[in-house]
């Protein structure tokens, strides 16, 4: 089997910019943030596929996990 790694740059889209006061801070959309929780479950209850591992690295790489 090939596992294909998701590159970061293709979730640059699901990252949205917020100004607070001063300070620009990034957010995952609600589908990321959602996608990257279900990941993190199955990685945690040991049933995550290599290919969903490797999305769940992209997405780690996007807030330097």
């Amino acid at each position: 089997m090939i596992t294909t790694l998701n590159k970061p740059s293709s979730l640059i889209h699901e990252i949205q910019l917020e100004k607070v006061s001063n300070w620009h801070l990034f957010k995952f959309s609600e589908s990321l943030q959602l996608r990257m929780e279900t990941l993190l479950e199955k990685k945690k209850a040991d049933q995550i596929t290599p290919d969903e591992l490797a999305e769940l690295d992209a997405i780690g790489e996007l807030v330097g996990l």
